[in-house]
């Protein structure tokens, strides 16, 4: 793949190892990093996507998946936005097989939440008859960062949002101490606050969350 080739080329030679510790520190040292902050990794992505557009556009999901393979973590930034711009209106309805795996490898934070409101929520926005198969597959998964992209797949959704759907996964997970998961229970309720704050209000009322979700879906309110 010319532009892989291309684009880990460039951003190998402005890796800075300097800047590449306190990055990967930030994030647990999960990950390496070539040490490329977000808007120079960008101004560098710009000109060769532009220059291997037609590569891009044609193999879009697989250049995602090699990206994704490469150990620093600006590789897996630039295939979230690659995919993000070029799989909008083009889903399919096995692109859950991909979604999936990008939501579970190399999971922390900054991945899942970008794909799980971008890729999934647009996913299931275009095959909205897959949601009930697809939330039950995650919601009832061992893994947390699956249970966490179904809490969080309408943040983008406003008058749209399935409130059902929404209040029954926050209460299906409300029991969950891992931090991530009450954490993103009361970001998703504090989101739909803004389009039904009466209804967000009354669910943390008669529910029993924990008090960071409660804290964090009433923080605006």
């Amino acid at each position: 793949m010319d532009f892989v080739k291309e684009l880990k080329r460039v951003l190998d030679e402005n890796s800075d190892k300097k800047a590449a510790e306190p990055m990967a520190a930030y994030m647990k040292n999960l990950f390496p990093y070539l040490g490329i902050r977000n808007e120079k990794r960008k101004g560098i992505l710009k000109p060769i996507w532009n220059e291997h557009s037609a590569e891009i556009k044609s193999d879009y999901r697989n250049i995602a998946l090699e990206l994704w393979k490469l150990p620093e973590r600006e590789f897996h930034y630039c295939a979230m936005e690659i995919l993000y711009k070029e799989i909008k209106n083009r889903y399919e309805k096995e692109d859950i097989g991909l979604i999936e795996k990008l939501l579970t490898t190399h999971s922390w934070w900054d991945s899942v939440d970008f794909l799980a409101k971008h890729i999934l929520g647009n996913y299931l926005l275009a095959f909205p008859d897959e949601i009930p198969k697809v939330v039950k597959r995650f919601s009832d998964s061992e893994n947390m960062w699956l249970n966490r992209s179904v809490i969080l797949f309408q943040l983008g959704y406003k008058s749209k949002t399935n409130e059902k759907l929404l209040f029954g996964e926050c209460r299906k997970h409300a029991s969950n101490k891992e931090f991530f998961i009450p954490k993103a229970i009361g970001w998703a309720l504090r989101e739909y606050a803004k389009t039904n704050p009466e209804a967000v209000v009354e669910f943390v009322s008669k529910n029993r969350l924990s008090p960071l979700s409660k804290r964090e879906a009433l923080k605006n309110l």
